[in-house]
């Protein structure tokens, strides 16, 4: 069955006497260290409003030797949580252990992590481990590196088990090397993902995105005006001390803050007064088309005169000195440098393609 034909039931992220709406908040320390950091940091989120407390009870960590999370003990101060403050609570989990455990402790939602969404055999065990289990809620992060379909791969394996209470966390995507996100945002992936389904709630998680306290808000906000349902947000009662984690969390007064700036968009505002606008972005596509289809065949005129004079098709030089001066025209239009790279950078690698498939003709021809 094609993947778009499916997922188009999924359930709201609503709870018997909780009613979760716009931006649902997740939020709660990166890990669960102590029976009174939880419940300190706990009480402080549900002073200020928060409904669904989050800490890691098992903490995959990149190298062995770092604190990987108290385990099972630690659930009992979920619990706590839960029957002291009312909040829903909820916990990352990755093995089929994880998942009987969580659930016989009364965690209300499971969130599956990037490292695990990645791997198809770890997801379909916990899948396994859901079925059944009708009435989860499961959110699904997306893999660590860029890729749409292994997302929707984790997510349609969670669904095949039954679950329909599913939903997506948006926390960016792995890049080697300085960058000012921890992970990339690339929110062209989760708009992507909510194009193919609409009614599947997507979380955003600020935290991991920025990898700073000082990039939550910013992040928060603009996932907020990007139509995400929601935020997850790692909090600390003493985030200096965290011992996971501690640049990215705050404390649940800063959140207080955060959460009071925020600028929510109308969702229901109709779009009839952008028509013309939209009429005069649909003519301007339709040149750049025309304009993208005569650079093409001009393209082909060129591959044809390399296959003719026997010339390899990349010109290094040549490319560099296009891309350098379309770069600086572009600033000087007022266009952002970097996004004319990656419009020239396709515009070449297509064109590139065409030259080689006609190169490649004559050796076919060759052949019969």
């Amino acid at each position: 069955m094609n993947t778009t034909e499916i997922m188009t039931d999924l359930e709201p992220l609503s709870f018997p006497g909780l009613q979760l709406e716009r931006p649902i908040v997740i939020s709660g320390p990166c890990s669960a260290e102590s029976e009174e950091q939880v419940l300190e940091t706990a009480r402080g989120l549900a002073a200020i409003g928060v409904k669904v407390f989050r800490a890691g009870v098992w903490k995959p960590r990149t190298k062995p030797g770092g604190f990987e999370g108290i385990g099972m003990r630690a659930l009992l101060w979920l619990h706590q949580v839960k029957r002291e403050t009312g909040m829903l609570v909820a916990t990352e989990v990755a093995t089929r252990e994880h998942v009987m455990a969580a659930i016989d402790a009364g965690i209300d939602i499971l969130w599956i992590g990037a490292r695990t969404s990645a791997n198809p055999f770890a997801m379909q065990e916990i899948a396994d481990a859901l079925k059944g289990r009708t009435t989860a809620t499961v959110l699904v992060k997306n893999p660590v590196n860029p890729d749409l379909e292994l997302w929707i791969g984790a997510l349609q394996r969670i669904y095949n088990a039954g679950i329909r209470r599913l939903g997506a966390i948006h926390r960016g995507f792995s890049t080697y090397g300085k960058h000012l996100y921890r992970n990339e945002p690339q929110w062209h992936l989760p708009i992507e993902l909510r194009r193919r389904f609409p009614n599947m709630p997507i979380l955003c998680d600020p935290s991991h995105m920025g990898g700073r306290r000082e990039l939550i808000a910013p992040i928060s906000q603009q996932a907020m005006d990007m139509g995400f349902d929601g935020l997850i947000i790692e909090s600390h009662s003493n985030p200096d001390c965290a011992l996971s984690d501690k640049n990215q969390q705050i404390t649940p007064e800063s959140l207080s803050l955060i959460l009071n700036t925020l600028v929510m968009r109308d969702t229901k505002q109709t779009t009839e007064n952008l028509a013309i606008l939209r009429q005069q972005i649909d003519r301007c596509d339709n040149d750049l088309l025309e304009v993208l289809s005569k650079r093409m065949r001009v393209s082909h005129d060129i591959g044809v005169y390399k296959k003719e004079h026997n010339m390899q098709v990349v010109q290094t030089q040549r490319y560099d000195d296009v891309l350098q001066s379309r770069i600086r025209q572009a600033e000087e239009m007022g266009i952002d440098g970097e996004f004319m790279k990656i419009i020239m950078q396709a515009i070449h690698e297509e064109s590139v393609r065409v030259q080689v498939e006609i190169v490649n003709q004559e050796n076919e021809e060759t052949k019969k």
